[in-house]
């Protein structure tokens, strides 16, 4: 069974940082070969991408936190991070984490974890 767990999310004064954390478990093929990507939903909109990291390392990132995110990846130990650094109240919203085959395209979501900026 499939698993995406994400953590570290939680309330955070504008201008601080948060490392949010995905873990993976259960895929039947190795971690390496998933694109990893980080996707947020804020209350009323809908679901942007935020940051890809692709399995050869390529990176994507939406315009709004170039140069604040960084996505990274361990894959030995199958965890996927989103480093949130000069975080702004526009970046609230439930961030999910996302991984595809790069083959097959078979994906899957993870519950997602709540990061809230705000004084």
């Amino acid at each position: 069974q499939v698993q995406l767990v994400e953590s570290g999310g939680g309330l955070v004064h504008p201008g601080g940082s948060l490392r949010l954390s995905c873990a993976a478990s259960g895929f039947i093929s190795i971690f390496n070969n998933y694109h990893m990507s980080w996707y947020r939903r804020a209350p009323g909109k809908e679901r942007e991408l935020v940051a890809s990291l692709t399995r050869v390392g390529s990176t994507t990132y939406a315009e709004s936190v170039k140069g604040r995110f960084t996505i990274s990846r361990d894959n030995g130990k199958k965890t996927v991070y989103l480093q949130m650094n000069s975080l702004r109240p526009d970046d609230t919203a439930v961030y999910y984490c996302h991984a595809e085959h790069w083959a097959s395209g078979n994906d899957y979501w993870g519950q997602g974890t709540q990061v809230t900026v705000s004084s």
